[in-house]
């Protein structure tokens, strides 16, 4: 993957994003024009294996976008105790505009759009028999995206209201070039998930159902039942989940502490960021480790707030471990292990509180989902279930995998000490995109 990720780079400086100030206008000596890097079938398949890379970025899915959830809705069961600024502000629900890990997730967000862009706009020259697939990747990688902007830079989505508040801009075509065209205004949210939803749709019904580390059409549907969830819409959520689960392409691990710290996918794993000794990184394992395994001093510290939640039967509690004299998240201890982004568990466990909130049994009864991952954590099955037990069992089983925040806000509760759609619980437009584009509009607080 390294060596192929160069072409996108040369259309990178080229093809610059709409954010960029003038300066980064100037096309550097050994790049070449975005004509030329998109001629061919070959070019093309290189940039998208570029647009995978950047999906692996460190302010994005390689770590940070997690992190930044699970301490934004901390609510006393993690604690920032590491040196750097930037996480501490998001922890502390105290962020400026300045914000360094604010501004880079943005700015690495728009530049993987802008090159699933390139990706879309060059299909004309890709090879027939494989046109749909790349398309397809093309649109989940771009959809991934909105997600995570829409969901850190916006209010919340609210159930039943117009959401008509402000989202972010949605570029839909490559930015090779800067001027009024290029500085867009924010879209609703409404707008921005009405995007996600097409590109994941679209990518669902080009994808292959197997495409190796890449994503294929569950990993679409797994992100569906994601998004569908976020917005209440429990029947869609379902039938997603539903699907992935029907495929019978993936199971649970027998022991849950199996499920990570993996060098490959696991049969439990849907999509996840590749990561090698050679390539990528886990900022996940930088953050909540310590250097016995790759990470810094220890810089985020799981609270007794979050382990007095656990039965002491329960074998997910024994994954926590002691180090640097505080308790640390053991689903976070190889250095080079993949960051999976959908388990099966979450699907079974959407699967279930979807039922469970509408009286139906789509698929399996929410009993039946609940106990297949109550079970596995070891503890007696359950003779009965509601939402509010299934809502328990997601918050134990997807601790410390970047869902703390959005669960926090879509249940409308309070993100530590704040309501659910307090203006300081949501991200600052960077300061330098609004200098720079005087169509973006400041979020409230700022």
């Amino acid at each position: 993957m390294k060596s192929l990720k160069y072409l996108f780079f040369l259309i990178a400086f080229s093809a610059t994003l709409a954010s960029c100030d003038s300066l980064l206008d100037l096309e550097p000596a050994q790049s070449i024009s975005e004509e030329l890097a998109l001629e061919n079938d070959a070019n093309i398949k290189a940039v998208l294996v570029g647009a995978y890379d950047e999906l692996g970025a460190t302010n994005l899915f390689a770590g940070n976008t997690l992190r930044n959830s699970e301490l934004l809705g901390a609510n006393n069961e993690v604690q920032w105790v590491g040196t750097f600024n930037g996480p501490r502000e998001i922890w502390n629900l105290n962020m400026i505009a300045e914000n360094g890990d604010v501004q880079g997730l943005w700015v690495d967000c728009y530049q993987t759009i802008n090159i699933a862009n390139n990706v879309l706009a060059g299909l004309d020259v890709v090879n027939e028999s494989d046109k749909a697939k790349v398309e397809g990747e093309a649109l989940f990688i771009r959809a991934m995206v909105y997600f995570e902007l829409v969901r850190f830079y916006a209010k919340p989505w609210v159930t039943g209201a117009s959401n008509d508040q402000l989202g972010v801009p949605l570029v839909l075509t490559p930015t090779r070039a800067i001027n009024d065209d290029s500085k867009v205004a924010r879209a609703s949210v409404n707008a921005v998930y009405a995007q996600i939803i097409s590109d994941l749709n679209q990518a669902k019904s080009l994808l292959p159902e197997s495409n190796s580390w890449r994503a294929d059409s569950y990993a679409a549907s797994a992100a569906l039942a994601r998004v569908y969830l976020q917005q209440g819409d429990f029947a869609k959520a379902r039938d997603e989940a539903s699907r992935v689960i029907a495929s019978g392409r993936y199971s649970l691990m027998n022991d849950f502490a199996d499920a990570f710290n993996r060098d490959s996918n696991s049969p439990e794993d849907i999509f996840s960021i590749q990561v090698t000794s050679q390539d990528g990184v886990n900022s996940m394992i930088t953050f909540f480790a310590i250097p016995d395994f790759g990470g810094r001093d220890g810089d985020i510290d799981i609270l007794d707030g979050h382990l007095s939640l656990y039965d002491p039967a329960d074998e997910r509690l024994s994954l926590f471990y002691e180090g640097n004299g505080a308790i640390r998240s053991g689903k976070w201890t190889n250095q080079f292990g993949n960051v999976a982004l959908f388990r099966l568990a979450e699907l079974y466990l959407i699967r279930a509180e979807c039922n469970a909130r509408l009286g139906t049994s789509v698929g399996d009864t929410p009993l039946n989902d609940y106990n297949k991952i109550h079970q596995r954590a070891g503890l007696p099955a359950a003779s009965s279930v509601t939402v509010d037990d299934i809502l328990y069992e997601r918050r134990l089983e997807l601790a410390h995998e970047g869902f703390k925040v959005h669960d926090l806000r879509r249940l409308k509760q309070s993100v530590q000490g704040q309501a659910f759609d307090a203006d300081r619980t949501v991200f600052p437009i960077p300061g330098r995109e609004i200098n720079a584009n005087p169509n973006l509009v400041q979020n409230p607080g700022y």
